[in-house]
């Protein structure tokens, strides 16, 4: 059976004609690219990872389809002042819970330009999620696990926190925590921006993704456990 092999240069090449001519005729003139050159290896790319994280992340969701762990091409543009149809970047989610799949702590694979994002966690959190994410935050246990699992991941300065979307505390909750910086957050993740890698055109892009995927481990389980306390 065929696996991963690596993204082709095409891959690039199309995002970039995409760039320059985001419109449904240009797209349907190179669909047959797309398929072949970004989702054919997207696809192996789920596969193949999903195996290699089953290793530390058991109960991994890998499900090689649109709108599972491929994120569509296609832009909601219902209520967006921007009415291109197209995205211009590669979006690949693999997850770990019963919940819906943007609902559950997971991992990212991000390609757009000449950049990649390799990111865990949760990007943010639904409304049900909160209240058990502010009161996990504060609370003795909890919160110590949060606060070892971030300094645990950002010994490497490499990584960063994201998913802060406040200014300041909500109302009701103590500003003067130790751990009041947490309480901003409407999701939380880890993440790592690169450049393209060599590793990019070949499967020793799993190797990578996964190494990465195992430094923010720590933060990944953190959400896991505190979405199945909701």
């Amino acid at each position: 059976m065929a696996g991963f092999t690596g993204f082709p240069i095409e891959c690039i090449e199309f995002f970039k004609g995409l760039e320059k001519n985001n419109d449904k005729r240009w797209f349907e003139q190179h669909k047959e690219e797309y398929e072949k050159y970004v989702q054919m290896p997207s696809r192996y790319f789920v596969v193949d990872l999903g195996k290699k994280l089953e290793k530390i992340a058991p109960n991994i969701i890998a499900d090689p389809r649109v709108n599972r762990s491929l994120f569509k091409i296609h832009r909601d543009t219902r209520f967006s002042p921007d009415k291109r149809p197209f995205k211009t970047n590669l979006g690949i989610w693999l997850w770990e819970g019963e919940l819906k799949r943007m609902e559950c702590s997971g991992f990212y694979f991000h390609f757009e330009g000449d950049k990649i994002i390799i990111a865990a966690g949760l990007y943010m959190f639904p409304k049900e999620h909160l209240a058990e994410y502010r009161d996990s935050v504060v609370h003795d246990r909890y919160g110590a696990e949060l606060v070892k699992a971030i300094k645990n991941i950002t010994k490497d300065k490499h990584y960063k926190i994201g998913g802060k979307s406040l200014k300041k505390v909500p109302r009701g909750l103590d500003p003067e925590h130790p751990n009041a910086e947490w309480l901003l957050y409407g999701g939380i993740f880890a993440s790592i921006a690169m450049k393209i890698p060599k590793e990019f055109y070949s499967s020793k892009l799993i190797d990578l993704c996964y190494q990465h995927f195992k430094a923010m481990l720590p933060l990944h389980r953190w959400v896991v456990a505190m979405v199945e306390r909701v």
